[in-house]
């Protein structure tokens, strides 16, 4: 996005007060109504903190083991809140470290807010010690961002941050200062954005694409949903849930769709994608129907696109008008903020249940269950499946955890099998597939939702990319509960080496540390498990605890996640086993 003309409210107009570029930027912070922050201090942005220790009664600032664990927190905390997550780093490899979350910000549509300190205005370009052109890096996988070299400019461009971050579809921002600018001192005043020259949040509704719609939905004799994280960020639950069970129509989700809709609700039939459901899959090509809500068809739910849904019409309800017909040709594409979208269309929309179709869902629902679902929670064999870890942690939690996932085979039997009962409950890595998410993420979910127990599932592989965040539950006695599911390899990738590559393990088995140990070093309640005798008990009690708790489960090396979709294949081609 280029550098536009910010029009601000005059009604949120501060009081004039001569400060430095550094306290501004608490004031404006403030001004946002943030309270929480998550960072790692440096010579580039010292004047910040500098002025941050003033401020810590009203700013809480949580000090990670690394600036890319300040950023999966900030997007934890975020996703669980709906509010705009902060992040801070200091210059050059600080800077450098902020990129890896805020890529996972921008492809999950996570709100954030990145500050970065920078060399003085003068030693731009000059190859100064830790300069990075942070802008120039960060441009492809930001909403915004922008280089502050003069301290005035400093309560404009954060409130236009903000606004962008949290607007329409959300994402991150980056808002770069140079240290000349945190230093110098101006008349400080305070406007919050309301709206930017040539960005529409939100685009208008278009009531005839509306009224086509619903003469599609209306006359569906086999219509099927795909809903995806749009419902969340809309705040649309309750306006979405009016409307399929007004129409009656079977309703799948994508991984950051889970939990828009209670998992146990009857016209919930589950995930789409490549490990996701039999019957949603397979019914995608034989549905008249499809309407997607919220969701962008991602190549992992969509599978080969010359063959995906070629026999339905297809409703896109989307606010981001470069995502319609980017993968998927949509027939009816009904553009605007998804609350609003369906709170019209619902009294277009025929009562219908379409009881037939269901049935057809069910009689897949059934092989997949034989197949696939019985021994993964009810396993016959010695060893502990992924999936009876999850079945424990759902009669523990009655479904009213955050669960909040890492990235791997662990990730998809988390989004397959754990139990929700409300929204924002569901915090993974979803784009990018970022391993080395969930530890510092689960922190920010704790707390931005102090009341609810968060758990973490972890694979022994990506929890060992961001470990070192133990020190920050440590510090700050956030009461995370941490399972790490150890299968001693990277787990999805043996599953393709086995399946596609002749069982050629190439670089993926781990030789782990006593995790036990570490955790105790660190001063955390810690338990293994190894046999199933003992599972049960022991999530019980990680549950129980007032505290942190990691609890490491040993579960079957040589397991693999079905269904599958094989890479490239046809939704209809999702293999069993």
């Amino acid at each position: 996005m280029e550098t536009q003309t910010v029009v601000a409210s005059k009604a949120t107009t501060s009081k004039t007060v001569h400060i430095s570029g550094a306290e501004a930027v608490i004031k404006c912070l403030l001004e946002e109504g943030v309270d929480l922050i998550y960072g790692y201090p440096g010579g580039a942005i010292m004047p910040i903190y500098d002025e941050l220790y003033k401020y810590q009664d009203k700013l809480q600032h949580v000090l990670t083991r690394h600036e890319q664990g300040a950023t999966h927190s900030a997007q934890g905390f975020a996703r669980v809140t709906g509010k705009v997550g902060v992040a801070m780093a200091t210059s050059g490899p600080g800077a450098t470290n902020l990129i890896t979350g805020i890529a996972d910000a921008q492809i999950d549509s996570t709100p954030m807010v990145c500050i970065t300190g920078q060399v003085w205005k003068h030693l731009l370009g000059s190859d100064a010690f830790q300069e990075t052109d942070i802008v120039g890096i960060s441009t492809p996988v930001t909403k915004w961002n922008y280089q502050v070299t003069d301290a005035a400019e400093i309560p404009e461009v954060m409130a236009k941050a903000f606004y962008i971050a949290r607007s329409g579809r959300p994402g991150p921002v980056l808002i770069d200062i140079t240290k000349n600018a945190q230093v110098e001192t101006f008349d400080f005043e305070y406007k919050k954005c309301t709206s930017v020259r040539s960005y529409k949040a939100k685009p208008t509704v278009n009531v005839a694409q509306l009224k086509a719609a619903a003469e599609l939905i209306n006359g569906a004799k086999k219509p099927l949903i795909v809903f995806g994280q749009g419902v969340i960020l809309g705040e649309a639950e309750s306006e979405f849930k009016a409307l399929i069970e007004k129409a009656g129509i079977p309703s799948a989700w994508t991984i950051l769709g889970l939990s828009a809709l209670p998992t146990e609700h009857p016209l919930n039939v589950g995930m789409v994608g490549m490990h996701g459901n039999y019957s949603p899959n397979k019914l995608t090509n034989e549905c008249d129907v499809l309407i997607a809500i919220g969701m962008r068809f991602d190549d992992r739910v969509t599978g080969n696109l010359d063959s995906y849904a070629k026999q339905a019409k297809v409703i896109h309800f989307e606010i981001d008008p470069a995502e319609v017909d980017k993968n998927v040709k949509t027939d009816v594409a009904v553009l605007g903020d998804v609350k609003d979208t369906l709170t019209e269309i619902l009294p277009m929309i025929d009562e219908n249940a379409h009881t037939d179709w269901h049935q057809e869902f069910k009689d897949y629902d059934k092989i997949e269950y034989e197949k696939v679902i019985k021994d993964d929670l009810y396993p016959s064999k010695d060893g502990l499946t992924m999936g009876e870890v999850l079945k424990e942690i759902n009669n523990a939690s009655k479904g009213d955890a955050v669960i909040v996932s890492d990235v791997g085979q662990h990730q998809m039997v988390a989004c397959r099998y754990a139990k929700f009962n409300q929204s924002k409950s569901n915090v993974t890595s979803g784009g990018l597939g970022t391993m080395g998410f969930a530890l510092p993420a689960a922190i920010g979910a704790k707390m931005g939702v102090p009341q609810r127990e968060v758990v973490a599932i972890i694979g022994d592989g990506g929890y060992q990319m961001t470990i070192q965040e133990l020190g920050t539950i440590f510090q700050t006695k956030v009461s995370v509960k941490i399972v790490v599911l150890n299968n001693e390899f990277l787990g999805m990738v043996r599953q393709w080496q086995q399946l596609f590559f002749d069982k050629r393990y190439a670089s993926t088995e781990l030789i782990n540390p006593d995790f036990i140990t570490i955790a105790k070093g660190y001063h955390i309640e810690a338990k293994k498990v190894t046999k199933r005798e003992d599972l049960a008990g022991a999530v019980q009690e990680m549950m129980a605890s007032k505290d942190a708790y990691f609890l490491e489960v040993t579960v079957e090396k040589e397991d693999n996640v079905f269904p599958m979709i094989p890479s490239g294949a046809s939704v209809s081609d999702i293999r069993l086993s």
